[in-house]
């Protein structure tokens, strides 16, 4: 059961307590492949390219974050507005474990409040949010966790009114030329752990990954691709039913 939690408090996002990692379905990087690290994202300022980002990173050890300056709170609320304005997406991710396994799959968004991601075989894993709850279910062993929405840090994103500057410490922001990170924290205490967003904004705002650090320090990065904006989903993507039985039957 803690297996499966974790797989959903950091599947979108965002920085929850600490759950052991999950294994099922785990994809074991090619030997003598680097994992991904953040010493080494393309344009940051450790890969070599410090001059074309502008980047204040809160000192380490401080839960209040920065103090932001005018050009900081319009990036930031930049970030806040794309979620804000975001209202249906659906794309695939690949999950990468702080032990640096990947599982892959698909996601659907509606927002506000309801996301949808499926594990790809073997896993049989799915991460269900109806808006009000969070569900983590393995179809396999027919069982299912479930916590409050309201519990966890995907209420910063989710919410119909994303506003980062009045809800969250923010960590982190840098900006480059067709980049912008935001590394945030909850400002809710009961909240642990912090989340990084990477946005492109060329040729326009978009999400392009997210790391997540829990309460113990162990990051799990998910990144997104084939992105796309539909006119309408299935509202029973987002129908948390019983585990194992077919998406539709009650």
């Amino acid at each position: 059961m803690h297996q499966m939690k974790r797989i959903a408090l950091v599947v979108a996002a965002m920085v929850l307590p600490a759950f052991p990692q999950a294994n099922a379905a785990a994809e074991e990087p090619p030997a003598n492949v680097p994992a991904p690290a953040e010493a080494v994202r393309p344009g940051s300022p450790q890969a070599g390219s410090s001059s074309s980002w502008n980047a204040e990173v809160a000192p380490a050890g401080s839960h209040e974050g920065l103090i932001l300056d005018a050009h900081q709170i319009d990036i930031v609320n930049k970030v806040s507005k794309y979620f804000s304005d975001l209202k249906l997406l659906q794309g695939r991710f690949v999950q990468t474990s702080a032990d640096h396994k990947r599982m892959r799959g698909k996601f659907y968004l509606s927002r506000p409040g309801r996301f949808r991601f499926d594990y790809a075989r073997p896993s049989r894993q799915i991460v269900i949010s109806d808006g009000r709850y969070l569900a983590i279910q393995d179809l396999d062993l027919r069982n299912e966790d479930r916590v409050a929405l309201n519990d966890t840090p995907f209420r910063l994103l989710l919410r119909s009114d994303v506003d980062l500057v009045r809800d969250a410490h923010i960590m982190e922001v840098r900006e480059s030329e067709d980049s912008i990170v935001v590394g945030l924290q909850d400002k809710d205490p009961d909240t642990a752990g912090q989340i990084k967003l990477f946005m492109s904004t060329k040729p326009e705002m978009e999400l392009k990954e997210w790391i997540t650090r829990d309460a113990q320090g162990l990051d799990t990065r998910v990144e997104v691709s084939d992105l796309s904006r539909p006119n309408e989903l299935d509202a029973g993507l987002f129908k948390i039913t019983s585990p194992g039985k077919p998406l539709g039957v009650p």
